[in-house]
């Protein structure tokens, strides 16, 4: 990479090539974690440089009137100490300037503590607030080691501008085949309990990942589910083929009123474990395979559609006959809602395993959680969805899409017309109408 390039932006770079490759999500998460730190108190070190000189990298002294003498000379390697591991970052060097430059971020001790851990969790999420991060940034670093009001703003904006601009943008251009819902709780609010941030992704037709929306929620009821999918309606998203979802009777109503169109699918692993609440330890292990069971489709021999549905169906029936007497409590929850059940089966099966739950998200969703438990309490709506929407965005770009063959794409085709696009059902002939027309005269 070209030497003009700033610290900062090959850090990103780096981000960017770690969702490029296959490895395990929450891997990736650990190592954006480490690169996170690294970009941030970059980012900052190099904005206090340009606070000193009065302007930007490469730009001359002659073109701001009230710049300082002096120049950038390299930078200086410093390696920090955090409980993540120790996190190397670029100190500028400067030359022919007036007085001498000292950062006030790298502050006496700061190698030997766990500030950058703060910073990054605690400050620079908080850092929605300007008050909020100087003051827990002289917490962490010490006084003499706070940033200014404009390097912490100019940090603490770039996330907040990102974040207002993606949840206002226009959802026209975005067509969705599948469309996955859920929400995680997080304390937000002084003597609240957690509160559900509701978030949306999909699967675009052309097999692409995207990350859809995110807002809070107040609770899970059907109306902030429907405000929240009627927000999307409003900003131009289409109707999907598939809605995947938990079972929250909140969520399930408000998909009914939004999206009457779409089918539902309730996801299987919620399922599970709503079933094995049911069910004593010892008989957990023999629960579980036999539900698996139900919805391996491989030795059936049928193609997607109204026959597979109809096979699984009646090995769902089968399953109740053989524990109904033992486990009557497991059977009636598998029993409740079993059509949504399988209504996956009607899509490419290419496409099974990953559309017939929604927890590919909830490892994300839980690398959020475990962040925010070291500051305990986010101290606000934004400073939460910030912070869900930081690590949302980037995992985003790991996701892996779906790759359709041409038998699915006709299925797909077929369902987008039956389900979205019905025949409208012209009106009998004339002449079919006039005896009975005839008749009433008559």
């Amino acid at each position: 990479m070209s030497v003009r390039v700033s610290p900062s932006e090959r850090i990103r770079a780096e981000i960017d090539a770690l969702f490029g490759g296959d490895r395990d999500l929450a891997e990736v998460l650990e190592d954006v974690a480490r690169l996170g730190a690294r970009l941030i108190i970059q980012t900052a070190v190099e904005a206090e440089v340009s606070e000193f000189l009065g302007r930007a990298r490469y730009q001359r002294r002659t073109e701001v009137s009230e710049a300082a003498a002096g120049s950038r000379n390299g930078y200086c390697p410093t390696t920090v100490k955090t409980t993540s591991g120790p996190v190397t970052v670029e100190r500028p060097k400067l030359r022919g300037t007036a007085d001498p430059f000292v950062s006030r971020l790298f502050g006496a001790g700061v190698t030997k503590t766990n500030a950058l851990e703060t910073l990054v969790i605690a400050g620079f999420v908080r850092g929605l607030s300007v008050r909020d991060v100087e003051a827990t940034l002289a917490d962490a670093l010490g006084s003499e080691a706070a940033l200014s009001k404009s390097t912490v703003s100019r940090v603490c904006a770039a996330i907040k501008t990102g974040f207002d601009r993606w949840r206002e943008r226009r959802l026209d251009d975005v067509e969705l085949d599948y469309l996955f819902l859920d929400a995680s709780h997080f304390r937000m609010h002084a003597g609240v309990r957690a509160e559900p941030v509701l978030a949306a992704w999909g699967i675009r037709t052309d097999g692409k990942p995207v990350f859809v929306a995110l807002a809070p929620g107040g609770a899970e009821s059907t109306d902030a589910w429907a405000d929240f999918a009627q927000d999307l309606v409003g900003r131009g998203l289409r109707c999907p083929l598939l809605v995947i979802s938990d079972g929250a009777a909140g969520l399930i109503h408000a998909v009914e009123q939004v999206f009457p169109h779409a089918l539902r699918q309730r996801c299987l692993i919620h399922r599970a474990r709503n079933i094995l609440a049911k069910v004593p330890a010892t008989a957990q292990t023999e629960i579980k395979q036999a539900y698996w069971r139900l919805f391996d489709t491989a030795g059936l021999g049928l193609d997607p559609g109204p026959k597979l549905v109809a096979a699984v169906q009646a090995r769902i029936d089968a399953f109740a006959q053989r524990y109904q007497s033992h486990y009557p409590a497991a059977v009636r929850c598998l029993l409740t809602d079993r059509d949504q059940l399988t209504s996956y089966l009607r899509f490419p099966a290419e496409h099974h395993r990953r559309i017939r739950h929604s927890n590919f998200i909830e490892r994300t969703f839980g690398e959020t959680r475990r962040r925010v438990k070291v500051i305990g309490r986010l101290p606000g709506e934004a400073s939460c969805l910030s912070l869900v929407y930081a690590v949302l965005d980037r995992a985003s770009r790991g996701w892996r899409g779906m790759t359709t063959t041409p038998a699915g794409m006709r299925l797909l085709h077929d369902l987008r017309r039956q389900l979205l696009d019905p025949p409208t059902q012209l009106p009998p002939p004339a002449d079919a109408r006039q005896p009975e027309t005839v008749a009433a005269v008559a």
